[in-house]
């Protein structure tokens, strides 16, 4: 345990973690206020993220950045699980699929993106793993068809169309969870030399002895999943407190709080010039989201929803889904990165956020 200390003691963003027994006592006495509870848990969730992100880099040396970004990926993507589980006993619909939404572009444009960055300002050039990318990309594709011909194909008769949609996303959930599958097989098993990382610059510091990586893991995850529990409950008023919209909060906020801690990883890697890991996290992030999440989320409706849900998210997501998908496909097929590549695909990102904050797209 003395390294983990250590990295407390000498990293000021982990003095934070007193905010986590702080938000679970207010939740306690004061239930009702929201505006506090919402700061409270993202200052508490913040240095859970660091923390996840140091134990994840340990092991990461240890299995590979491959291996090492699933991951990452996997765990940090419980947080939007837990936010879209809670949402969904509640029959709150709209901000389930504005999370998965928000989620995947999130990840794809402004994780993406600002590891491109930091890494760039650091590094003239860095080189990463490009086929890793491509097949992340070519699979985010295929859930962004998988989002758009549900929301595209329509019925005249509403409770045709109603029962329609439901019964094709259940076939559609299976359908992506069986190609995610597939593609952890391609990328882990048969064609796992594909996969290799790039060269390093920088090596970083000793990593963790890997129990102690791990337990850090197991621990700090079941913290982030209980402190977002709190955040969800909170953020909708919240969100009308400080005058952002329920749209704004579901694809922005929501996605943002709950992929901190493979933002920490991802930023955290590119400045040590592993761009391998930055661009695993982030695509792999995605493409577990659309691919595992979503479809997970869909099937559970059956069981602990009022209603089923189906995939039919509003033009405006499965537009900004494609986009997303389209960008990443685009910016990552050489395998080299510089920090402008990184400020255009930001930009991009921003553009999204402008539009939600200004002008919410209508539920469905």
């Amino acid at each position: 345990m003395s390294p983990l200390f250590a990295e407390i003691r000498h990293n000021p963003m982990l003095w934070l973690l007193a905010f986590v027994p702080v938000v679970f006592v207010a939740a306690k006495l004061e239930p009702q206020a929201h505006t506090l509870l919402f700061v409270l848990s993202v200052l508490a969730i913040v240095p859970l993220a660091a923390l996840l992100s140091h134990a994840t880099e340990s092991v990461a040396a240890k299995t590979g950045d491959a291996a090492g970004g699933l991951l990452n990926a996997t765990l940090g993507n419980l947080t939007e699980l837990v936010i879209a589980l809670t949402a969904l006993r509640a029959g709150q619909y709209m901000l389930v699929k504005a999370s998965i939404a928000g989620a995947i572009v999130t990840n794809t444009l402004f994780m993406l993106g600002a590891s491109f960055l930091l890494g760039g300002l650091k590094y003239h050039v860095q080189e990463y793993n490009r086929v890793s990318a491509r097949v992340q990309a070519g699979l985010l594709f295929l859930a962004s068809v998988a989002l758009l011909v549900p929301s595209a194909v329509t019925i005249a008769d509403s409770a045709a169309a109603t029962a329609f949609s439901q019964q094709l996303s259940a076939g559609l959930a299976v359908l992506l969870i069986v190609a995610y599958a597939l593609g952890m097989l391609f990328s882990l098993k048969t064609h796992r030399e594909l996969f290799a990382s790039a060269e390093h610059g920088e090596e970083g510091e000793a990593p963790w002895p890997l129990a102690l990586a791990l337990a850090t893991l197991a621990g700090v995850t079941v913290l982030v999943a209980l402190v977002s529990e709190i955040f969800v409950e909170s953020v909708q008023m919240a969100a009308e407190d400080f005058g952002m919209t329920p749209a704004f909060v579901g694809f922005i906020i929501v996605a943002l709080v709950g992929g901190a801690a493979e933002m920490a990883s991802a930023f955290s890697g590119a400045r040590k010039n592993r761009l391998d890991l930055s661009v695993g996290i982030a695509l792999g992030s995605a493409s577990q989201i659309a691919l595992f999440v979503a479809p997970v989320l869909v099937l559970l409706s059956y069981l602990i929803g009022p209603t089923p849900m189906d995939l039919q998210l509003w033009p405006g997501a499965v537009v900004m889904v494609l986009i997303a998908t389209l960008t990443a496909s685009l910016v990552t097929n050489s395998g080299r990165s510089a920090w402008f590549v990184g400020v255009l695909v930001l930009m991009v990102y921003l553009v999204f956020a402008m539009t939600l904050y200004l002008l919410p797209p209508r539920g469905t």
